[in-house]
């Protein structure tokens, strides 16, 4: 799990090529596709370097437009669209093969005091309550199909906690909701930046496959062409990366081929510190 740590982190230190221009690789040449959580965490770091430290990230919008090659090295192309008294805003184009395949926008904010409040988190059982390792193995993936058992018992470096696995081993029609304990193998330290980026990455797991509890399928299902349209999210407040956050997401809609999922990621205290949102491709598979 360490060095699935270490091999994140690697990604995210990204090569500066020019003054608005990095370059970023993928951790794994065997994927069919680069995960699209580490281009948003890669396009943030890209946009990170070009403000100032004082700044950071409160919101970022985003477009995955093709379909990345983890065997090319990917180029970020950082656009300074803005540095104002308080707010900097950035664009970055993610480029391979000569095209676009992701952009982002993203703006940041000088840390100031202001009005407080949020929406409380609910109560569920803790990250040491729910199957997890061992447990989760014996009791658990035994029933689900091979595709299932292979992505939750690989090393990475996040590890999820879901509160219920109802949707891996029934095709019953279930309410769009989705309780996970989530955090990084190790704690990344103090630097904000690195641990909104690690954020920005886990946040992308996970969510797509909320938006089809309601039709009693999973994004591991043959019948089902799945894959991420567009990512937002906004960073509340300060986090650890290396501490328990319950990732609370529901799915208020689903149509015309795509699905709506929604994010809010909370500390154990049941502090929010940041809420996302995703528009998903959950195609059903035409045969023939």
């Amino acid at each position: 799990m360490q060095d699935a740590v270490e091999k994140l982190l690697g990604i995210l230190d990204l090569e500066r090529l020019e003054d608005n221009l990095f370059r970023g690789v993928s951790p794994d040449q065997s994927w069919q596709r680069v995960f699209g959580g580490q281009v948003v965490a890669q396009a943030l770091v890209a946009a990170q370097r070009t403000v100032d430290p004082a700044r950071s990230c409160h919101s970022l919008h985003s477009y995955f437009l093709r379909p990345g090659d983890p065997a090319t090295p990917i180029i970020y192309d950082v656009e300074r669209i803005r540095d104002g008294g308080s707010f900097t805003t950035r664009r970055v184009v993610a480029i391979q093969h000569g095209r676009a395949i992701f952009s982002l926008s993203a703006s940041f904010q000088i840390m100031e005091e202001g009005f407080d409040h949020q929406m409380p988190m609910a109560e569920v059982p803790g990250p040491d309550e729910v199957p997890h390792g061992k447990d989760l193995k014996e009791r658990i993936l035994k029933d689900a199909p091979p595709a299932v058992q292979r992505y939750w018992m690989r090393p990475r470096p996040i590890e999820f906690r879901p509160i219920l696995f109802d949707h891996y081993l029934t095709e019953n029609k279930l309410d769009p909701v989705q309780r996970i304990w989530v955090r990084c193998n190790r704690s990344v330290g103090d630097d904000q930046p690195l641990n909104a980026a690690v954020l920005a990455y886990l946040s992308d797991m996970t969510l797509l496959d909320t938006s089809l509890f309601a039709h009693g399928l999973s994004v591991f299902d043959e019948r089902v062409q799945a894959a991420s349209l567009d990512h937002a999210m906004w960073f509340h407040r300060p986090v650890d990366v290396g501490e328990w956050l319950l990732y609370a997401q529901d799915s208020p809609s689903s149509s015309g081929g795509r699905g709506l999922t929604r994010g809010s990621l909370y500390q154990r205290d049941g502090t929010l510190v940041a809420s996302v949102a995703q528009e998903g491709l959950i195609r059903p598979v035409r045969r023939g």
